[in-house]
């Protein structure tokens, strides 16, 4: 048949997701016929000031004048109550110890086959029970509640073939109708209601031919009271369903749940929508329809919020498809639906915990309020992070924004951020910026210092101020800069090396981005002592391929030794590059000045020479067959190599004579010079001239001046004629005779 879509009413009572709150078997069991209940045990708690429930309590059932739930005590024993709306009292429900929905005032519960069904309005009288086996067959299984209407799936004696029948009470008597038709009918489950419609699952046999069979399933709208059999119904073939599939019903849609491929769908139907379809992922396989509030449909996960992941209780448009789900409650457990259109739901937001009721707001999307507390101090939770996975510290001044977002405000959030090496940064974020957001922008320092490139990782811990658990959060981003050749432990800005008198190595790590003006020192760390041994220590760039600056040092008797950068701002054992070098008064290095993107070396011999020594990327032999620049170059008593100052193809050199003057040579990018400018006159103020690469954070690499008179930094401009603008400096500050190398 096709389907027939249900009419608009202006009142519609929303239907929720029978969810008959069991604790223990599901659908019934069987025993034996009694007469009727006994009357409900128990005297009438006096009512409260504000309404209050036990931690473990289930909602089973709401009317129009209260609702039925279930817990277990002390003992394990299950506890049926209910609780009126008009003074707060509970009453207790010894009869049978599983409750069932029924959209009324109408409590069922069930012990065995025995069904016992009592009104629960003030004043009424009427109490039945129904031994399901002898009212029928043994095997009789209750499948459905609407109001003091039982739905039973009796076996009809043939296979696995099953008869729906509808028992109501009357005078205490059954009165008894068949509902179904089919001959091959095997399964049905009332999956949603009001007084007088309901939705039913059906399966049943279908026989194309005498040789085989199939199975097919259907859900049906159909009226609860009369004689018509539910196939004469509105009827959609679904997928595959099972006892803990769920529905929905209201004036303007049909929902039901169903299991298409091992996927969960949730199918809804109606005035407004042809059949829409919402696959649900595998984290959500277990989803419910708990309502439809209007044109929002609701659904979840059921669990408690001792589950170790509980799902929220989701709300989403049925008309907009474009539309992304919203949580309504962090997690919820179990729903009933009231007969005025409401939900009832045991479940939490991030600040209670108890029985809430959701119904259509004034803006027409579904508002939760609670109705009863358990009093649980709420456990704190981190519902949102925003950290980037890639962090460029390249641009001076660069933050790093990072955001969480908790449950509440009320707590403080303690962050770690932890490198590779294991060197951490912790703070205490006490205040959320707005609401419950907290944020942090970190400076890009670690340990004192610019933070290294690399793997970090993050974690959070929220502590509530008012009670309640930790939560915690974690992650992982990436920090890249790019290579600086004088940078030996790989965070992208300047190291410089010191010898001093008595042989020991120090490195001073820099800040790359001046303050007022002024390259401030980060930190110093001694590398190592015995270093007297050599005539010259020179910083030679990135020689063997890591992305850090390695070392070159001649020893007195001429033996070139390389000593590789290992990252951390220390180096690896030394080895041996040649022998002979005595030969040269003055090295230089760390300049690619032949447009190959390796570091070469630069000599000159006391006859005045240059010459190139080509980088070629090994480490074992990290320099090619020497060839000569030019000769003249004995009126200089300094070289320096301070990479592509002034934007020509290669690196360039500076170069002091004896009067003081400093000239500069362009690289050609062939590993030779144009021809020389005069840069500036007094420069014999500094015992040592250091190409310190980007020093300040602009993309050109810099100079470093130390003397007896000051050490200072000189910025690089781009320009061949002034090529330096001079900074201040705290590096070497009243140490301008203390060391003895410059590297």
């Amino acid at each position: 048949m096709t389907s027939v879509r249900p009419a608009r009413r202006r009142l519609g009572a929303s239907v929720a997701t029978v969810l008959a709150v069991t604790l223990g078997a599901g659908v019934l069991a069987s025993p034996v016929v009694v007469a009727a209940p006994a009357a409900v045990a128990g005297s009438t708690a006096a009512a409260t000031d504000e309404a209050t429930l036990p931690l473990d309590v289930e909602i089973v059932s709401s009317g129009d004048t209260g609702y039925l739930t279930s817990r277990k005590d002390d003992a394990g024993n299950v506890v049926l109550e209910w609780h009126k709306y008009a003074d707060g009292s509970v009453v207790p429900v010894d009869a049978g110890t599983v409750g069932y929905d029924s959209n009324s005032d109408i409590v069922v519960t069930s012990a065995g086959d025995t069904v016992f069904v009592r009104d629960m309005r003030e004043g009424a009288t009427m109490s039945a029970s129904f031994d399901l086996a002898s009212e029928f067959k043994p095997g009789a299984k209750l499948v459905g509640v609407v109001g003091e209407n039982l739905f039973v799936k009796v076996p009809t004696g043939t296979g696995d073939y099953h008869e729906l029948w509808q028992l109501t009470p009357v005078d205490g008597l059954a009165k008894k109708t068949k509902r179904s038709s089919s001959s091959y009918s095997i399964d049905f489950k009332v999956i949603a209601s009001t007084s007088d419609v309901m939705l039913v699952l059906s399966s049943n046999r279908v026989f194309p031919s005498s040789a085989t069979f199939r199975t097919e399933y259907w859900m049906t709208r159909t009226t609860v009271n009369g004689d018509a059999p539910i196939e004469q119904g509105s009827r959609w073939q679904t997928a595959p369903w099972t006892h803990a599939s769920t529905g929905a019903y209201t004036a303007d849609y049909v929902a039901w749940a169903e299991y298409r491929g091992g996927v969960t769908e949730l199918v809804v139907d109606g005035e407004y929508v042809a059949t829409r379809r919402f696959a649900m992922d595998s984290s959500m396989s277990g989803a419910v329809i708990a309502g439809i509030s209007r044109d929002t449909l609701l659904y979840g996960v059921p669990g408690k919020a001792g589950d170790e992941t509980p799902s929220p209780l989701y709300a989403r448009s049925i008309k907009d498809s474009t539309a992304a789900p919203y949580k309504l409650l962090e997690h919820f457990s179990s729903v009933t639906r009231a007969p005025d259109s409401a939900l009832l739901v045991r479940g939490a937001t991030a600040d209670a915990d108890g029985l809430f009721r959701i119904s259509e707001g004034d803006d027409g999307r579904p508002t939760a309020t609670l109705v009863a507390d358990t009093g649980r101090v709420m456990d704190i939770r981190v519902t949102g992070s925003k950290v980037a996975t890639a962090v460029s510290l390249e641009k001076p001044g660069t933050t790093v924004p990072m955001e969480w977002t908790l449950s509440r405000p009320n707590a403080t959030v303690d962050l770690t951020l932890t490198h590779a090496t294991g060197k951490k940064l912790t703070k205490r974020l006490s205040q959320p910026v707005s609401g419950s957001r907290f944020s942090f922008a970190w400076n890009g320092v670690l340990d004192g210092i610019s933070a290294p490139n690399g793997a970090y990782s993050w974690q959070i811990t929220a502590t509530p101020t008012d009670g309640g658990g930790p939560a915690t959060a974690s992650g992982s981003f990436k920090v890249s800069r790019q290579a600086n050749p004088h940078d030996f432990n790989d965070n992208g800005s300047t190291d410089v090396l010191a010898r001093d008198a008595s042989g020991v190595l120090w490195r001073d790590d820099l800040f790359d981005w001046p303050s007022g003006s002024q390259v401030t020192t980060a930190k110093r760390t001694k590398v190592g002592s015995g270093w007297q041994i050599y005539k010259q220590i020179e910083a030679a760039g990135n020689l063997a391929g890591a992305p850090v600056g390695d070392l070159v040092a001649r020893d007195s008797s001429g033996v070139l030794w390389m000593y590789l950068g290992k990252g951390d701002g220390t180096f690896a054992t030394r080895t041996k590059v040649g022998s002979g070098w005595q030969i040269y008064n003055k090295i230089t290095g760390g300049s690619d000045l032949t447009g190959d993107k390796r570091p070469d070396l630069l000599a000159t011999d006391t006859s005045g020479v240059l010459w190139l020594y080509k980088g070629t990327g090994s480490s074992s032999a990290p320099f090619a067959t020497r060839t000569k620049v030019g000769s003249g170059w004995q009126i200089y008593n300094q070289i320096t190599a301070v990479g592509n100052i002034a934007g020509s193809t290669a690196g360039d050199l500076v170069a002091r004579d004896t009067s003081g003057v400093l000239w500069l040579y362009q690289g050609n990018g062939t590993g030779k010079f144009t021809a020389r400018v005069k840069i500036g006159s007094g420069w014999n103020r500094f015992s040592h001239l250091v190409g310190a690469g980007d020093v300040t954070g602009d993309g050109r690499p810099d100079l470093i001046g130390y003397g007896r008179d000051g050490t200072y930094v000189y910025r690089s401009t781009g320009s061949t004629t002034a090529p330096f603008s001079r900074q201040t400096t705290t590096l070497y500050s009243g140490e301008g005779t203390k060391f003895n190398n410059i590297a």
